[in-house]
Parts: C-alpha cells; sequence; structure tokens
C-alpha cells in the first residue's frame, strides 16, 4: 500500500535546497516510524505535482536517499522504503514531568546571570542593524571561502581533515600567524608560543583559568568587554576595575597588588580610544615594578583602515610579561570562532593542557581552510574591500551623528567600526533600544559594558560593520528623534 501523498509536506521555513528539504522530510519519516519498512512511497510525478516542485527534484532526492539505503527501487514498480533503513528507537520516552531535583541545591557553580548581553539573532531582518561584529554577506568572499573549504576536504587534506591533534594544531595556519600575521604587529613568535583558540573569548578564558586564582587580583578596564568581566567573575578571583579615559588605561591607576592586567590597547572596548606609545612604555614600567602580567585583547587591529596601527604592546615588551589575544572572528565572521593566543611558552604550555582537557582542539578543517584562505592571499583581498566600505560608512555615519546633533563620546583613531555615544544624562538607553527595536532599528546599551552598582545608563554604541551606507543616514535621524520623544515624553531614567 502506498503511503498517502498528503503525509509529505514542505517545511516553510527551511534553509536548505528542496532536494535536502525532501530527502530529510522523507528520512526524518522513517525515522520517526511514521514510514514503516517496505512501504511504497508517491511516484515522483504524484509527490512533484503535491509539493509544486519540479520532477527532477523530486528523482534526485529519490535516488540520494537509495544511495543511502533509505529507499530501496523495484524496477517500474515504484519506490520503497528499504528494509535496511535505520529502524526508530525501540523505546518510548519517559513522560516528562516535574524534577524531583532541588537544583537550587544541587548547582554548585553558577554560570548564568552574567552582564553579557543577547543580541537578536534576526538582526538582519531589521533595516537599521547598528550591531556590533556582525558579518555583513555583501562584503564577505564567499566564493573563495567555498573553494578553500574544498580543498581542505580534498583527498591531499585528508589527514588534517580527520586527524586528532590532541593538544597541537594545523601546522599551516600556525605558519602563516607566525610569518605574516604577527609581524604585521611587530611580534616575533615561535610555533611552540602560539595556541589556537575558538575565538578571542576562548583565549581569554584559557588565560584567566591559567594565571587567576581565587587568592589574585585581576585588573581590568571600565567600561570593558562585558564578557570578559563575566570570565572574571566566574573565576572568583579578586575584580579591580579601573575606570579607563580617552588614552584608554591609566596606568598609575592600577592597583600595586594586581597580578594580571586586561587591557585594549589599540581599540579600548567600548570606547574605541586609542592608547599612545608613551602610554604604552608606561603600562609596561608599571606592570614591571608590580612584577604584574598584562594581557592584551588585539581583536580589531585590522580594521585600521584611516592611518597604519600602532605597533602592539606584544612588540614592546622585552620581559615576556605581555600575553597576546587574537582573532580572526571580527575580520572573517563571527560564526568562525577562531582566534590564538601568544605568549612565553611556560604559559602557552599550561593553556595548551587546559584546552586539549576541555575541548581537545578547535576542528581541524576549519583551520586548514582558514589557512587556505589567509596564505593564498584571500583574506588580505577581503580586509582591503572591508576598510573601503568601512570608511565610506564611517564618513557617513560621522555626518549623520553631526547633522543630527548627536554626541560622540569615542571613536578610533585608526577606524574601527563603530562609534561609542553619549546620550543625555536622563535617558535610559536600554529603554530607548526598547524602544527603536520597534523601529527597525537596533543600538547596544552601554550599561552592561560598565561594572558596579551605579552603572552609567545613557552611553549607547553604534556600529557600521552590517549596514549600508545608504540607510546609515535615515538610521540615525531614527535614533535622535527617538532620544528626543524620550526627553520630551518623559519616558526617561528618573
Amino acid at each position: 500500500m502506498a503511503l498517502p501523498v498528503e503525509t509529505f509536506f514542505l517545511h516553510p521555513d527551511h534553509q536548505g535546497t528542496l532536494q535536502s528539504q525532501i530527502q530529510q522530510m522523507i528520512a526524518q519519516g522513517i525515522l520517526s516510524g511514521r514510514f514503516q519498512s517496505g512501504e511504497k512511497l508517491p511516484s515522483t510525478r504524484k509527490l512533484a505535482l503535491h509539493l509544486g516542485v519540479s520532477r527532477i527534484t523530486v528523482t534526485l532526492a529519490y535516488t540520494e536517499l537509495l544511495s543511502n539505503d533509505y529507499l530501496t527501487s523495484r524496477g517500474r514498480s515504484g519506490y520503497y522504503v528499504s528494509r535496511n533503513a535505520p529502524a526508530p528507537p525501540a523505546f518510548k520516552p519517559a513522560p516528562s514531568g516535574p524534577d524531583a531535583v532541588d537544583w537550587t541545591r544541587a548547582i554548585g557553580n553558577r554560570y548564568s546571570g552574567g552582564q553579557t548581553p543577547s543580541k537578536p539573532q534576526d538582526w538582519a531582518q531589521y533595516k537599521y542593524p547598528f550591531i556590533y561584529g556582525q558579518a555583513d554577506p555583501t562584503l564577505f568572499d564567499h566564493a573563495n571561502w567555498r573553494l578553500c573549504a574544498l580543498q581542505a576536504l580534498g583527498q591531499r587534506d585528508f589527514t588534517p581533515l580527520t586527524t586528532d591533534y590532541y593538544d597541537q594544531d594545523d601546522p599551516q595556519l600556525i605558519e602563516f600567524i607566525a610569518r605574516h600575521t604577527l609581524p604585521r604587529r611587530g611580534i616575533s613568535a615561535r610555533p611552540e608560543q602560539i595556541l589556537i583558540t575558538l575565538g578571542a573569548q576562548n583565549a581569554l578564558w584559557l588565560t584567566t583559568q591559567v594565571l587567576l586564582t581565587q587568592r589574585r587580583k585581576a585588573a581590568f578596564e571600565d567600561p570593558c568587554y562585558h564578557a570578559l568581566r563575566d570570565i572574571l567573575s566566574q573565576s572568583r578571583c579578586h575584580l579591580a576595575p579601573v575606570r579607563v579615559d580617552q588614552d584608554g588605561l591609566p596606568p598609575d591607576a592600577i592597583p600595586p597588588d594586581a597580578d594580571v592586567i586586561f587591557t585594549t590597547p589599540s581599540h579600548q572596548c567600548p570606547t574605541n580610544g586609542t592608547m599612545p606609545m608613551d602610554r604604552r612604555r608606561a603600562l609596561l614600567d608599571r606592570a614591571r615594578e608590580m612584577d604584574a602580567l598584562i594581557v592584551e585583547d588585539d581583536y580589531e587591529f585590522e580594521m585600521s583602515f584611516l592611518k597604519p596601527p600602532s605597533p602592539a604592546l606584544k612588540s614592546l615588551d622585552t620581559d615576556g610579561r605581555v600575553i597576546y589575544v587574537g582573532s580572526f572572528s571580527k575580520s572573517l565572521f563571527p560564526g568562525l570562532r577562531l582566534g590564538y593566543l601568544v605568549g612565553s611558552e611556560p604559559f602557552i604550555k599550561e593553556a595548551r593542557a587546559l584546552r586539549a582537557s576541555v575541548l581537545r582542539h578547535p576542528p581541524g578543517h576549519i583551520q586548514r581552510t582558514a589557512a587556505y584562505f589567509l596564505s593564498l592571499g584571500h583574506y588580505d583581498a577581503l580586509i582591503r574591500r572591508m576598510g573601503t566600505a568601512l570608511h565610506e560608512r564611517r564618513e557617513t555615519m560621522q555626518n549623520a551623528i553631526a547633522e543630527n546633533d548627536l554626541q560622540i563620546a569615542g571613536q578610533g583613531a585608526y577606524g574601527g567600526s563603530s562609534f561609542w555615544m553619549r546620550a543625555p544624562e536622563n535617558v535610559d538607553t536600554v529603554q530607548l533600544a526598547a524602544t527603536l527595536q520597534k523601529q527597525g532599528v537596533l543600538i547596544e546599551p552601554g550599561e552592561s559594558f560598565f561594572g558596579g552598582d551605579d552603572r552609567p545608563k545613557h552611553f549607547y554604541r553604534l556600529a557600521y560593520s552590517s549596514i549600508p551606507a545608504t540607510r546609515i543616514s535615515d538610521g540615525v535621524a531614527i535614533v535622535a528623534q527617538a532620544i528626543r520623544d524620550a526627553q520630551t515624553s518623559g519616558a526617561i531614567r528618573k
């Protein structure tokens, strides 16, 4: 007996091709037990007519399922569920009910409830997404990334694709970082001093776990990258936030008993301030006096399109006390989750061992794909293209900000991808963001970047990496109007 054609339907939100949707629909029907072994499927003509697709699409889907032994063909009789197809589970799941566990007592360490905010997953559907750090599909080099990924899947790269590196990394990627990426920042490092991480955030976590204990103190910028504050809080070390000025972290304000100093000298997060060379040297001197270590997060140095960036703090270090954090997630795409740590061998040895015990190593295929993309020149071409586009967007946004009498609190001296903004002190930008979201505008409230109980609520960030230049002026005008409305209507912070 043939399965009724009405039992087949395509999900409207599926992201794959029509062929893959049909394959998945039939495979799931078999795995769930809805389609039984030996049952006949509708003919390709009948199913194509029912689904509103071409007959060849259904035929290709059936052919793929044949090759995977989900289906079998019986001459001119048609297609049937194969007797060798995976069988559905023989057991039924236990009925769900309230837990008998008191999770308030059972959980020993709590990691939720931090300050890192969530961003709308559908941010690209908004007309004016002034959201930081997201990839712009109009700028990314899809074609060459796809070619590099296919090359990394080839027989020649079978070993890096499939091997367990244990605590090691792809040698091609390490070599490129050592010979090309780091020298651009004035840094010289051997392969033994470099460790690949799952993005800069993973690098910061590894560093915190290796260097800090409950007895040690961490000095860090305020405001700062909110995820760093969460990581430091989870480590249970002593926290010493240091308020930044227009030049970043002031060395004289660092507590003398700090063990580790976290800083973003090239582009202070989130104010975009750039630390001058004399202050960088003073920071190194201060750390030497205290016998403290410095963790330099250089998360956005590739976005220096106005003029060449200053040398990294690590390049000025003669003591080996600076640990350098880099990332490809900002310049390529955030979902890549690929960063790296550079430091002295004793530190990298411990970070490598910790990484191996938690996640072994980042996937070999991703590492080799990135290595090809970097070494074949596609990365440099992408950075140049992004620099040109971001330069145009920055000028457009700066002009729109001036025309609408908005106030810039901080901007990068070398480029970057955002403006740190200041609203009138009685405007709560969390409420402002909620109002603007209903109008198709996304901004980032600044409160979560600060620590303490009395956090400023009138700062916000406008990023231009994910919005076309043609929409920036209108979007900024809507922001300005919303701020004026908030002041006149009383929808302000008391």
